[in-house]
């Protein structure tokens, strides 16, 4: 059985707190796991989350600020150490090539896996799998910064009404499934499309094409929130969103489950970001993450 959930690791921006560690997430989808943006104390984040090193088989790195990429060295050093089987595909802003480097080879250790760099440069598909798409859009950040998406391929949901009035039952639903038609019945007059999954992890940004694109029709996005709308200015100038503009994103967005996160250690509320997120109209579930949480992707519709 196929398990699609999003585990937070942590929920901390630039400064963890007690209660917040630096950034990192996982999304398990169908026996995959990519790890977005291991800030510092991933490694041990994840020993408390149940996640091993061959849980990973990508690692997304929106952009090469500390808090969202000082675990990289942690996290590369124990997928030797445990020497994972399998092949591990990195991704980073191309720009952050040294930065990359220097995390990959901090300290000495035995370099058992091999890691396949596949580095982001312009907004655009980076993998397909018979699971999803994986592409990457640019953001709005004092550094260079990608979002990432996954989109799941469309399917087809069989109509059990249409089968029966044709006469099609047992192995025959399987094989008009397998060729496309059984006599004169085609597979469109006894099925229809089934919307594939999509999901989106949208990090250190303002306001811009990228957000969109990125949050388009998802089934789950994650998005930052580290300020609340009173200091929307500080925002703009650091390069971030507030709780109302990750919530309008998702209100315009059609988005069904938000989960908000990258907090401010200047709030101790963090009721006041759902909110915020609220008062912008979006209407859809909404989770505001804290560390350790595990969030259930949305069943297809």
């Amino acid at each position: 059985m196929s398990v699609r959930e999003f585990v937070v690791l942590g929920t901390a921006s630039q400064v963890p707190t007690r209660h917040r560690n630096h950034n990192g997430y996982l999304l398990r989808w169908d026996g995959e796991g990519i790890l977005f943006d291991p800030g510092e104390g991933t490694q041990r984040q994840m020993l408390r989350a149940g996640v091993a090193a061959h849980d990973l088989h990508r690692i997304c790195v929106t952009h090469f600020h500390g808090d969202h990429s000082l675990g990289l060295a942690g996290v590369i050093q124990r997928i030797n150490l445990d020497r994972v089987p399998h092949e591990i595909t990195a991704h980073f802003p191309r720009s952050g090539q040294r930065f990359y480097d220097r995390l990959r080879h901090a300290t000495a250790y035995r370099e058992t896996v091999p890691l396949t760099e596949v580095p982001v440069d312009s907004d655009g598909v980076l993998a397909s799998t018979k699971s999803y798409v994986l592409e990457a859009h640019k953001l709005s950040h004092p550094v260079e910064s990608y979002g990432y998406r996954l989109v799941e391929p469309d399917g087809r949901r069989m109509l059990p009404e249409r089968l029966a009035s044709y006469g099609i039952r047992g192995a025959d639903v399987g094989r008009i499934q397998r060729e496309g038609a059984l006599g004169d019945v085609s597979l469109d007059e006894v099925s229809e499309v089934r919307r594939g999954q999509r999901f989106a992890f949208v990090m250190d940004t303002r306001l811009c094409d990228g957000v969109y694109a990125l949050a388009e029709g998802c089934d789950m996005l994650v998005i930052e929130s580290t300020f609340l709308d009173g200091d929307v200015q500080l925002a703009v100038d650091h390069g971030h969103l507030t709780a109302g503009q990750a919530g309008a994103v998702a209100r315009d967005a059609g988005v069904r489950h938000l989960v908000l996160t990258h907090f401010s250690q200047r709030y101790d509320d963090p009721d006041e970001f759902e909110r915020q997120a609220r008062a912008a109209g979006f209407e859809g579930e909404l989770t505001v993450a804290h560390d350790l949480l595990r969030v259930p992707v949305p069943k297809r519709r």
